[in-house]
């Protein structure tokens, strides 16, 4: 595979770009595996890589049923973010944060991620004290946290509507300025030609029809390609992961839902940082081409499909031009969805199951994406040492038995409430 540098670009272009290699070459499928990953998405892709560069395990092969990039990994927001409050949850993103600055490098692949910050807006005091709670707990483990006054986030973002007499009137916030965004697609692209590039096998359009197991412990996975034998399957397929979990007997404590996004038509640079608001799960970046996404809550109903409705847009444009009343003529040039799977706490599973050698990452709800980098290089670390890495010590599937969840919110098994 090429490796993409000046002197490449250079020559290519000299040759008119007519002699490109595959970015991704077909392989055949082979018979057994050291090691199967079941999703070609931002996790299972990072988790063949991180197998492959780090543990040496490169006899792998990441099966989809659908495309590269096809799922979650390319429909959510691109934002990249540490800022929690429970210690489980900070630790796996923080670590992610950390992979994400050196990641573009790593993979010889341009991922676009922008350090541009995130700001959590503030509409009441006792939102304020939560803010100021948050960000004590984030300091504590050194991930910055900065509180902010009104006139801090007028300076800021100057566009923002902070008249006392708003819709929802802006009291302070709280900004983490080593968050921002990477580009998804890249992601997903960057991972799987690395991965490739060291041996790893991707098939795209290889749908998993049945798991099979002998004595207690994972012996093979049937595909729309045929058998493959494997002592090592992990399952990475986000909304898909029920489905496959009840192959092989096992009810998972998770609900799909639907996430929904937009965005506009391009305008001049705006905002040059992300912004949440307190109230409304709405959240609103600017890309590099000038474009406006925006984002919200889930629909808030069981959903196994990528086809919202109508409302969640119309609350996404009345959250929006609340806070920026000057958006009101903007166009909305593109919607998408994704299957999110919401576990019971709110938390990710990273786990082993009671199945040897079957390993399940799911249940991320709305943190997938920003996790990608740390999710990936934790699972390798449990599939290929078959051990539990600290950083997923307390994501366990066992806890919703133990009753030790992980919830961020303190919602309790109510996965819609979990924003």
């Amino acid at each position: 595979m090429s490796r993409y540098s000046l002197a490449t670009l250079a020559r290519h272009a000299w040759r008119s770009n007519a002699h490109w290699p595959e970015a991704l070459p077909e392989r055949p499928l082979k018979p057994s595996y050291d090691a199967v990953i079941v999703g070609a998405g931002g996790h299972g892709l990072a988790a063949a890589w991180y197998l492959a560069s780090q543990h040496g395990m490169t006899n792998i092969a990441v099966v989809d049923k659908g495309w590269l990039g096809g799922g979650n990994v390319a429909r959510n927001t691109t934002i990249v973010r540490s800022n929690y409050f429970h210690p489980a949850r900070r630790a796996m993103t923080n670590r992610a944060l950390e992979l994400w600055r050196g990641l573009s490098q790593e993979l010889n692949y341009n991922v676009m991620f922008s350090p541009r910050g995130i700001i959590n807006l503030a509409h009441s005091s006792s939102q304020m004290d939560d803010l100021a709670r948050r960000g004590n707990a984030m300091m504590v483990d050194g991930v910055g946290a900065e509180l902010l006054s009104v006139e801090d986030i007028r300076r800021r973002v100057p566009i923002l509507d902070t008249d006392p007499q708003a819709r929802h009137p802006i009291v302070g916030g709280m900004v983490q300025h080593e968050a921002g965004t990477a580009r998804h697609d890249a992601v997903a692209w960057g991972y799987a030609r690395a991965a490739m590039a060291l041996g790893v096998d991707i098939f795209q359009n290889c749908e998993v029809t049945g798991i099979e197991t002998r004595e207690g412990r994972v012996e093979s996975v049937n595909t729309g390609r045929g058998r493959i034998a494997t002592p090592r399957l992990a399952l990475c397929a986000a909304g898909g992961t029920s489905h496959l979990a009840r192959m092989v007997g096992l009810t998972m404590p998770l609900e799909n839902h639907l996430l929904q996004a937009c965005v506009t038509e391009p305008v001049k640079p705006v905002l040059d940082c992300i912004v949440t608001h307190g109230v409304h799960n709405f959240y609103i970046s600017q890309t590099d081409k000038g474009e406006l996404v925006l984002g919200g809550d889930i629909d808030g109903y069981n959903n196994a499909t990528s086809v919202g409705d109508l409302r969640t847009f119309e609350e996404i444009a009345r959250v929006c031009l609340s806070l920026f009343p000057g958006f009101e003529q903007l166009r909305v040039m593109r919607t998408w969805g994704g299957v999110v799977d919401m576990s019971m706490d709110g938390s990710p599973i990273l786990s082993h199951t009671s199945i040897d050698g079957l390993y399940v990452n799911a249940g991320w709800c709305y943190g997938g994406f920003k996790a990608t980098p740390a999710a990936g290089e934790v699972l390798a670390a449990m599939i290929a040492t078959d051990t539990t890495p600290s950083l997923a010590a307390e994501f366990g599937l066992d806890r919703f038995t133990t009753g030790a969840v992980v919830s961020e919110e303190g919602h309790g098994p109510r996965p819609w409430m979990y924003h």
